[in-house]
């Protein structure tokens, strides 16, 4: 399969999941069932056809109104089909087709999904995590044995306990920073960024923190934060983790750079 086709595919992948990933956003969290009932207008519960149910297209064509009722279709349920399409593309752009690519593609899928719920509700619910780990794991492992090397999963083992470790020293040391929703999903991404490797995992778990204190500092500057608001910490983490698999490689060669000059 040529690059143009498989970013193609995943790019139509993308905006189907993202359209499963607005359901699992609104009712996830309410304790809901993604399964039953069907798509339906959380306004008059009158259910969506198919025809009505195209991502993004029919948010468009519907100008944001329910058939039924013309009450407001929030302009999230667009963005995150849009997003989750454009970071499948990106995702594949950057892995390829490799081996490794489903189970980064599922990271990219439950990242866009815990962000949004975490923003909305301060969440990260254990319905999503929790199965993640054997979701992530299974894929990780199916790649290292398609590939015939399993030092890249042993590696991701080993860095999910680290970060589990790490982060609940810091949930207890700080409980009103770091909550166990948070410990969970380190564990994950720690599974992920120690198949990247090593380098990949300090780089990883500094951005997180990094751009929580730049969003945090940046709240409170503008007044829309105080000192003792809770922030969402997992959207950082998880864009930290996302970020690595772009521009780890780089950030780790700087720093080698720095510590180690050429003479």
């Amino acid at each position: 399969m040529g690059q143009g086709v498989l970013l193609l595919c995943t790019g139509l992948l993308g905006l189907i999941v993202g359209s499963f990933l607005n359901v699992v956003i609104y009712r996830v969290p309410r304790g809901e069932s993604v399964v039953q009932p069907g798509s339906h207008c959380p306004a008059c519960g009158v259910a969506i056809r198919p025809a009505q149910n195209i991502p993004v297209l029919s948010w468009i064509l519907l100008r944001g109104r329910c058939v039924s009722c013309r009450g407001r279709i929030s302009p999230r349920y667009p963005l995150v089909e849009a997003g989750t399409a454009g970071l499948f593309l990106l995702v594949t752009a950057r892995v390829g087709p490799t081996a490794a690519l489903p189970a980064f593609l599922y990271l990219a899928a439950i990242a866009v999904a815990l962000s949004v719920i975490d923003v909305e509700v301060r969440r990260l619910p254990d319905r999503i995590v929790l199965p993640s780990y054997g979701v992530a794991l299974s894929l990780l492992l199916l790649a290292g044995a398609i590939e015939g090397d399993w030092r890249p999963a042993a590696r991701g083992l080993i860095a999910m306990a680290a970060l589990l470790v790490l982060y609940l020293i810091l949930a207890v040391a700080h409980p009103g920073g770091i909550g166990f929703g948070d410990v969970k999903l380190a564990g994950l991404l720690g599974l992920y960024l120690g198949w990247l490797g090593w380098g990949a995992v300090a780089v990883g778990t500094f951005a997180g923190f990094l751009l929580g204190a730049v969003v945090g500092l940046t709240l409170m500057a503008t007044g829309r934060a105080g000192r003792k608001t809770a922030i969402a910490f997992g959207p950082h983490m998880l864009t930290g983790a996302l970020l690595t698999l772009f521009v780890g490689r780089p950030v780790i060669d700087w720093y080698a750079s720095l510590i180690s000059p050429a003479i």
